[in-house]
């Protein structure tokens, strides 16, 4: 899908502030079921959406600086302030886990009868229905931008929509005479988070690590390159992936007696057939003579 670089920036900035709307209302709302049921699975997505507001409000931060245009200081961007954010990201999440399995532990050590579960209910099921539309938001936002920070905002929700699954079950269950199994669903959402911090910290690292983009992607641009007439062979083609953009290098072979004019015109086209296949990407081609 082609869009302008400004769509590109509306998009983003309006994930980011939607995630950080949606995690603050689960906060509160949580908050209030928890209190009045007593619910460990419950004080579990209190805790993880608390860290998800403090998750999200970074992620706006990262976004805003890695939308900054290149400067002096950095010509190729500042996209990767969202793999940074990235990896913020799946610190806060592995510690709400942690702090998680902790209570539900001490649950089991110690079971407490659970209060209210009707309210806890309600609030699950609010959660389940804004985990959905943001969800919704955040893949049409991905698909157009490609975007690092919003992928792994993305994630971390989609592992929350089990998450709120997961309590509304529990309390569901505690309702009908089996508060038990309260901390013990607890256990299994730590575990689950903590799985999707992994993931979250895995993607992000191959970005600042400047991972090469997937192998089909880079055998489909030289497909491209070289159906241009004239063109001899491709070579050494590299890329990276900084924030929504791609940089792309490659060597492009040319008859060795082709005049200057010519060789710079074919080298134009290779940088256009990418981009008008890949609009994201930033393409530096080098002619070598055959």
């Amino acid at each position: 899908m082609t869009t302008t670089p400004a769509e590109h920036q509306r998009l983003l900035r309006l994930a980011t502030r939607a995630s950080l709307a949606v995690a603050s209302i689960l906060v509160l709302s949580k908050a209030v079921g928890w209190w009045l049921s007593g619910s460990v699975s419950l004080l579990a997505g209190l805790t993880d959406s608390a860290l998800d507001a403090v998750a999200s409000f970074l992620n706006l931060l990262a976004v805003h600086y890695a939308l900054r245009p290149a400067d002096d200081d950095h010509r190729y961007g500042h996209g990767k302030a969202e793999a940074l954010a990235g990896m913020a990201q799946a610190l806060f999440i592995a510690v709400s886990a942690m702090l998680i399995g902790v209570q539900a532990a001490e649950r089991l050590h110690t079971p407490k009868p659970l209060g209210d579960t009707d309210i806890g209910i309600a609030v699950m099921l609010l959660s389940l229905v804004l985990t959905l539309a943001l969800l919704a938001l955040q893949s049409k936002v991905i698909r157009v931008t490609g975007s690092t920070a919003v992928r792994a905002d993305s994630l971390h929700y989609r592992s929350d929509l089990l998450l709120n699954g997961s309590i509304l079950l529990a309390l569901l269950l505690a309702h009908f005479g089996w508060p038990q199994l309260d901390a013990l669903f607890g256990l299994g959402i730590a575990a689950y988070i903590l799985w999707s911090a992994l993931q979250i910290a895995r993607e992000s690292t191959a970005i600042l690590m400047d991972k090469e983009l997937p192998a089909d992607v880079g055998e489909e641009m030289a497909m491209l390159v070289l159906a241009i007439p004239g063109v001899k062979g491709v070579h050494d083609l590299r890329t990276r992936v900084s924030g929504n953009q791609w940089f792309v290098q490659l060597h492009l072979e040319l008859p060795g007696m082709l005049p200057l004019d010519e060789a710079h015109g074919l080298c134009v086209k290779a940088s256009e057939v990418i981009r008008q296949r890949y609009p994201q990407a930033d393409v530096m081609v080098h002619a070598d003579p055959v």
